[in-house]
């Protein structure tokens, strides 16, 4: 059974026959093959010819015949041959060397449509910006929202859709087509990151030393909501008698975001209208992770709160930073080019009976741009001074 995924399909829709290569990217087991396979369908239901429409996965069995960008071009030339134009989806591109020269030759020499997707964000990089600079979209894929957590789970019958539910189990799709129980569910996603390290970031940058690594990504994990350098790492590692480089470090930290296993989040001094470059913070593609790889404690869930709330604002489409005014933080500044605005959220597990710090952080702001605290005490519904007190239940199914 597959689930529609509106804001996904609407997008995919959107760009038929634009002139442009659609790029899909994002975390494996996000849901983007999925995706994939769903556009054909609908692209037969838009009157489009079964016969111009050709899907290829690269990491299939099937496709272990194509190895190289000659074997990829000859074949896809093949299958277009004396067609006009065809829709071309290619599925995990970046399986094959080279594939960045047969998308371009595909789309400019031949004037395909051409959509692909990929779960490194090196896509849009390197070779791909020489290849096709100004001449693709991205659409980034994230693992289920909670709006999206709620329709997998009623759809495939099974209990269990409050937001707890969605915090304990996380958002990649697998998770919420199946009963699983917690402990089975953070085995699975344990197994998704064992899969992404290895097919994304140890088999490309062939890491010798994977237990220093591994120290590095519990690091990443345990200052979840926390600024931290690679400095830091540095030291941590060497109060355990571990010796790394900051280069190392940084290196490690890049091949998590490439792989989109993490994402930075930079901070943004709120006087000097500028972003800081030291001292970020560093978020999971899915709060999952950080079951899969750590297991779950009941005091993360302060971080966790954090992260989905931080995920939440890159798939409705903002740029998001932390915010510097001062000697205070604003957990966020989210931005927004479409339309044109910003908005300023704390985040918080309860909302504190003695301290107004979340609040207080938010008045010391002097410009009219909407701010929100987001909680999970889902009684916590107010107005202070202008300042939304919003349960996170509320926030992930607003359309803020």
């Amino acid at each position: 059974m597959n689930i529609n995924r509106p804001d996904y399909m609407h997008k995919l829709l959107s760009a038929i026959d634009i002139p442009l290569v659609k790029i899909l990217n994002g975390v494996r087991r996000s849901g983007k093959s999925t995706l994939l396979s769903m556009f054909k369908e609908e692209l037969v239901k838009q009157g489009k010819n079964p016969g111009n429409i050709i899907y290829r996965r690269y990491t299939s069995l099937g496709d272990a015949a194509v190895v190289d960008a000659p074997s990829m071009y000859k074949e896809l030339a093949c299958m277009t041959e004396g067609k006009g134009k065809c829709y071309l989806l290619l599925d995990e591109v970046q399986e094959v060397d080279g594939w960045e020269k047969v998308v371009n030759s595909l789309y400019e020499d031949m004037g395909h449509d051409l959509y692909v997707t990929g779960s490194n964000s090196k896509l849009l990089a390197g070779e791909m910006s020489t290849y096709l600079s100004g001449r693709y979209i991205e659409i980034a894929v994230f693992p289920l929202s909670y709006r999206e957590f709620i329709d997998f789970r009623i759809a495939y019958g099974i209990q269990g859709t409050s937001i707890m539910d969605y915090i304990r189990l996380g958002g990649f799709p697998v998770i919420s087509t199946g009963a699983f129980d917690h402990n089975t569910a953070y085995q699975v996603v344990g197994g998704i990151y064992s899969s992404i390290v290895m097919r994304d970031i140890q088999r490309r940058h062939k890491i010798a030393a994977m237990d220093l690594f591994n120290r590095v990504v519990d690091f990443i994990i345990e200052n979840m909501s926390h600024t931290f350098s690679a400095s830091s790492v540095v030291k941590f590692l060497k109060s355990q008698h571990r010796s790394l480089t900051t280069e190392n470090v940084y290196d490690y930290i890049t091949w998590l975001e490439e792989a989109f296993v993490t994402y930075k989040c930079k901070r943004y001094d709120l006087r000097g209208r500028d972003v800081l470059q030291t001292q970020e913070k560093y978020y999971l593609s899915d709060h999952s992770l950080r079951y899969g790889i750590k297991g779950f404690q009941g005091t993360d869930v302060s971080a966790i709160i954090e992260n989905i709330v931080y995920v939440e604002l890159l798939r409705r489409g903002y740029s998001v930073y932390i915010g510097k005014l001062y000697d205070k933080e604003i957990d966020f500044v989210a931005q927004k080019l479409e339309p044109a605005g910003c908005i300023y959220i704390q985040v918080c597990r309860n909302m504190p009976e003695v301290s107004d710090r979340e609040v207080a952080n938010l008045k010391a702001i002097k410009d009219n741009y909407p701010k929100f605290v987001i909680t999970l005490d889902e009684y916590s519904t107010a107005d202070i001074d202008g300042i939304r007190i919003i349960p996170l239940k509320d926030f992930l199914l607003s359309d803020i």
